[in-house]
């Protein structure tokens, strides 16, 4: 009787299937923790201010004033600004107790736009329900 030697064994192949769904959990998790913004209506530069700690406030509620003095909120431009607001921010008291923490209102105005239309601008936001207004400065150039 002829005895014939085992064959040799190959040795297994390693599967990328633990990576591929390492990968995607990073991928979903990613998505999920990351905060989504929508992108700026238009473009604006913010006034400079030596203020060591202009930390721009939660986003919630972001006006928009551009160079020429026109205001945007979220997809909103011109006069339906104010009436969105305002409606925007009676939705999310429905939902919260603003008696408690009042919602702020982020005001991202470009460095020039004239004082008077920012002036303007401050009694409409009051009478839109926003007590605090929070205005997003950049650091003047040169300070420590």
């Amino acid at each position: 009787m002829i005895r014939f030697p085992d064959p040799p064994r190959r040795a297994p192949e390693a599967s990328l299937l633990p990576m591929i769904n390492v990968v995607f959990l990073l991928l979903i998790f990613f998505l999920i923790a990351a905060r989504m913004t929508p992108p700026e209506p238009f473009a604006v530069t913010p006034p400079e201010a030596a203020a060591r700690d202009a930390a721009e406030a939660d986003g919630l509620f972001t006006l928009y004033l551009g160079a020429d003095g026109q205001p945007a909120f979220r997809d909103m431009l011109g006069d339906a600004v104010m009436p969105a607001l305002a409606a925007a921010r009676m939705a999310y008291c429905a939902e919260r107790d603003c008696g408690a923490v009042p919602p702020r209102l982020t005001l991202r105005a470009d460095a020039d736009v004239p004082a008077v239309r920012l002036a303007a601008l401050l009694p409409q936001v009051r009478a839109a329900g926003f007590g605090t207004l929070d205005l997003v400065v950049r650091p003047v150039r040169g300070a420590p």
